[in-house]
């Protein structure tokens, strides 16, 4: 897991992004409002009246977060209650089949076992990355209950993610060491988690405070870079890679647990999605022509990077894919999440090349893909869908 009091040290923020806040040698005296609500306890007075529905708000909210009803942003809850609907756990998956071909000198060419590790050494750390930044970043800026509820379940479901790679690796019989340090010692991990890591460490700051135009913003930009370019698009060029391997009937077990964790990881698109437009929505003197041009600019530099990613752990075709399928695949992704956030598209006629990722990628078909309960076990502990 990442310290974040201690954090590595990393590149500086690309040129387009805002400038990093400076380092504060004296920090000023904490202002009389809390953090942007970090606790809720300010809120707890007695005598306070009753929360009502229009006191609710994502940010600078001055409610009492304490209070969970009434719902103000039921789409929240309604992910939150989703979520623990398509509760899974790692050891339920049987990894025999897999190790038995890992073990086969002849069972996967170098290429597939260099795809399996790569994104074993990215997802491990990328995964903790993301349950810090909800735990120590996100989660204090957001001011309305309902959402932290889907938060906390998110944060969990980051750790089993975690898990569920530490399985995978200890399953194989992987050196751990090799792995989990992916992050620091391979430049293709690395560039990512270099790239991420400035835009996840100021909203950690313990004097940042929302409530400005120019932190509210910060926040907003931050979200972006979390949500729709960490999770929406760094996550899926290892996605394709090792569901395709499942798909040719290879390392099947590895390959079902990336499949619940895309299912996760989309719904937590989904809800940091309807989060930033909700803050637009709320905040419409954020949404400047600036901000939008400066998130444009970030997703063209996060689409450069995750192709790269594609070229490095995938040098030479193999199962049926190459990297210049990814490159079309990334601009495809970008358009869509730029729509979703209310940009202009990017790529103006980027199609999808791989078309059996559409049901993921298509957030409107998501209940026909996602919505059903796990309810029973094949024997050797794996999944079966209802």
């Amino acid at each position: 897991m990442l310290n974040w009091e201690d954090p590595p040290a990393v590149s500086p923020r690309p040129q387009s992004a805002a400038a990093p806040r400076p380092v504060r040698d004296n920090p000023p005296p904490a202002p009389d409002r809390p953090a942007s609500g970090a606790t809720g306890l300010e809120s707890l007075r007695r005598g306070d009246a009753r929360v009502q529905v229009d006191d609710k708000r994502i940010i600078n909210c001055r409610a009492d977060l304490n209070q969970l009803v009434p719902f103000k942003y039921r789409w929240a809850w309604d992910k939150y209650l989703a979520a623990c609907a398509n509760h899974w756990m790692p050891q339920e998956i049987s990894m025999a089949a897999d190790l038995a071909l890992w073990k086969d000198p002849h069972g996967l060419t170098e290429d597939e076992r260099l795809i399996i590790k790569r994104n074993l050494g990215f997802f491990s750390t990328a995964d903790s990355l993301v349950a810090n930044n909800l735990v120590l970043a996100i989660y204090r800026h957001i001011t309305n209950p309902e959402c932290r509820q889907y938060l906390l379940r998110q944060a969990f479901e980051e750790a089993l993610h975690t898990h569920a790679y530490q399985y995978v690796v200890e399953s194989l019989g992987l050196d751990e060491g090799e792995i989990f340090n992916m992050y620091r010692e391979v430049s293709a991990v690395a560039r990512k988690a270099e790239w991420a890591l400035p835009f996840t460490q100021h909203l950690a700051d313990p004097y940042f405070r929302t409530g400005t135009p120019e932190a509210d913003q910060e926040l907003l930009r931050e979200l972006v870079a979390f949500y729709v370019i960490f999770e929406g698009i760094f996550f899926y060029v290892g996605f394709v890679q090792v569901l395709s391997m499942g798909r040719r009937n290879k390392m099947t077990g590895t390959a079902e647990q990336f499949q619940y964790i895309l299912r996760d990881e989309s719904m937590h698109l989904n809800f940091g999605i309807d989060v930033i437009n909700q803050i637009k929505i709320e905040n419409p003197h954020l949404w400047t022509p600036d901000l939008q041009d400066e998130l444009a600019q970030m997703i063209q530099e996060a689409v450069a990077i995750e192709a790269q990613y594609a070229y490095d752990t995938m040098p030479r075709g193999v199962l049926g894919l190459n990297a210049p399928m990814f490159e079309d695949y990334l601009q495809f992704i970008a358009n869509r999440r730029c729509v979703q956030i209310g940009l202009p598209e990017l790529y103006p006629g980027a199609t999808n090349p791989f078309p059996w990722m559409s049901e993921v990628l298509d957030l409107k078909k998501e209940k026909n893909f996602f919505e059903t309960r796990v309810t029973e076990y094949r024997t050797g502990g794996a999944l079966q869908w209802d």
